[in-house]
């Protein structure tokens, strides 16, 4: 019998992915291909994680959809959640006995995913996932992704952290 793939998305956030927007940048696709290629699995939501997510999705603190039923589905089958935005980090921490939530450049750096695509391309798909899909990073390894995409393209990514600083910086030096 096959093991299930542990790396799973929540069908909500394959079908924001789904959009005009989301096939014209290519992220329908890419995650289209992740699925066609074995690599990740869509799931649906079960009752009780439904039950969660509506929990994450209606009051004060409210999570968007894809954040929400990524944490409901982490939380309710114990896998780890890879959430950048930082309510939604918090929202993790708080429903997963504390554990932290991976990063997506956690993702983009795992020696698996630096084999497969090479140093080049490695550096692309972040300075992409940063410039194009506004990527979030811990303010701890802001400097050593500036250092690896470059200033001049770094510059181009007002997701970073500290991204004022960086361009004060730039600024003062011409």
């Amino acid at each position: 019998m096959a093991i299930p793939n542990p790396i799973v998305v929540p069908n909500i956030v394959a079908d924001e992915l789904d959009t005009e927007t989301g096939r014209r940048n290519g992220d329908h696709g890419f995650l289209r291909s992740l699925v066609g290629q074995g690599k990740i699995s869509i799931v649906a939501m079960t009752d009780d994680e439904y039950v969660l997510f509506a929990d994450l999705t209606s009051g004060t603190s409210s999570l968007d959809d894809g954040e929400a039923a990524t944490i409901a589905v982490a939380a309710r089958r114990e896998l780890r959640a890879v959430i950048d935005e930082r309510k939604g980090r918090a929202q993790a921490v708080a429903r997963m006995g504390g554990e932290e939530p991976g990063w997506t450049l956690d993702l983009l750096q795992h020696p698996v995913a630096h084999r497969s695509l090479g140093d080049a391309t490695l550096t692309e798909a972040i300075y992409l996932a940063l410039c194009e899909g506004r990527m979030r990073i811990p303010q701890e390894r802001g400097d050593a992704i500036v250092a690896l995409i470059g200033l001049e393209r770094a510059l181009r990514c007002t997701c970073l952290p500290n991204y004022k600083g960086l361009l004060k910086n730039s600024e003062a030096r011409t």
